[in-house]
């Protein structure tokens, strides 16, 4: 049995890296072309290469379990037309058998996706935002006109905003502006900083801008007369430090999209959000949709696996196995549908992550169970669902 599930390994391996290999450059084929209109003498075409380079790990996370599908499916209809299945079968290898050698086949690919979502996927989009940062100037990814935001507590128990006008490759930031609310409403100091630093907790602020405004200024603006004490008092500092909760790791975390992120460096900045009374659910369901990745894959194996009880004998394989590419794409589809749809309605977390993975699982073990029983089913029903004629 050991030198059948080796067997089985080697033909769903060599048939998913092809396929990998194939939608890889297919995909970064058509990105290549699309992004040739932004090639300009401070973003040559070598640049552009390497962004693209950056971007495989992220690539190939992505089209990993539609790959899985379609290259276990074309490896087990290959077995079934050389009638391999068949020895198997009548070796004592059941359905459920064979599920859990597919499933055994499975554990490699799901260490390598651990790896690449882990690992190589947050590193390679923190270099690639940091090119797109020192050769084109911007990056993607919660940026509003004005630049970035973030908000939390003071130590005095008010509230302070943080705009972040451009982030650096450095992890430095610059045009800095720092708004203070004592009671959470009225404005006490607002600070410009032409750039700053964070470190250990503290942010270190060059060229310093401090304006404090009056605790009496919204009377005397509403009352519009002059009074004997300044309504703001200005000073120009050329070093400042602030004691925040911001870290460069956490401005990454900022314009990364959640999925991009290690789960260590999500729990990081959902604990940020949740101390700070931010919204957090578009990173909570990142969270669940990581864990559940390793079943995605599975449920892809399994989708495959009732290819393998087709009948080629009587034709119909190519259109059987188109139906499988079909089903298992449509699932994909809706799996990231179900994000948007969580966002917009309001649903749980782990209701978005597992609901289609669940519902795909359920629908292909179904299928595994009704293909290995057929006979015993047409035998009591009097062929109404399975005909001995039928191409199933």
């Amino acid at each position: 049995m050991q030198t059948a599930r080796r067997y089985l390994a080697r033909e769903i391996y060599r048939s998913t890296s092809v396929v990998l290999i194939a939608l890889l450059g297919l995909f970064t084929f058509f990105t290549l072309v699309d992004e040739l209109d932004t090639v300009n003498a401070r973003f040559p075409l070598s640049a552009l290469f390497y962004l693209q380079g950056l971007s495989l790990p992220t690539r190939l996370y992505d089209l990993l379990p539609i790959g899985l599908l379609i290259g276990a499916i074309l490896a087990l209809s290959g077995l079934a037309q050389r009638n391999e299945l068949v020895i198997l079968r009548v070796s004592g290898v059941s359905g459920l058998g064979l599920l859990r050698m597919l499933w055994t086949v499975s554990i490699p690919i799901i260490l390598g996706a651990l790896i690449l979502s882990e690992f190589l996927t947050p590193l390679a989009e923190i270099k690639s935002s940091e090119v797109n940062l020192l050769m084109r100037g911007r990056v993607e990814g919660g940026r509003l006109a004005s630049g970035y935001w973030f908000k939390e507590p003071t130590p005095n128990g008010g509230t302070r905003l943080i705009n972040v006008g451009k982030l650096l490759a450095s992890g430095n930031v610059e045009n800095l502006s720092i708004y203070e609310f004592p009671d959470g409403l009225t404005l006490s100091v607002m600070t410009q900083a032409k750039s700053g630093k964070f470190v250990k907790g503290k942010l270190e602020m060059q060229e310093v801008v401090e304006t404090h405004l009056d605790a009496n200024i919204k009377n005397v603006l509403a009352d519009a007369k002059v009074t004997g004490t300044p309504a703001a008092t200005v000073k120009h500092l050329p070093l400042q430090t602030v004691d925040t909760s911001l870290s460069s790791e956490r401005l990454v975390a900022r314009i990364l999209t959640p999925e991009r992120m290690s789960l260590v460096a999500l729990h990081d900045y959902i604990d940020y959000l949740n101390r700070n009374q931010l919204q957090a659910d578009r990173q909570i369901v990142a969270v669940w949709r990581k864990m559940a990745y390793p079943f995605t894959l599975l449920v892809m194996l399994t989708i495959a696996a009732p290819i393998s009880f087709m009948q080629t004998r009587r034709g119909g394989v190519g259109a059987k196995v188109f139906l499988g590419i079909l089903l298992g794409t449509g699932f994909f589809m809706i799996n990231q549908l179900a994000l948007n749809v969580s966002l917009l309605f309001n649903w749980p977390p782990v209701v978005t992550a597992l609901l289609p993975n669940i519902g795909a699982m359920t629908l292909a073990l179904t299928a595994v169970f009704l293909m290995e029983n057929r006979n015993a089913i047409a035998q009591r029903n009097g062929g109404f669902f399975f005909s001995k004629k039928s191409p199933i």
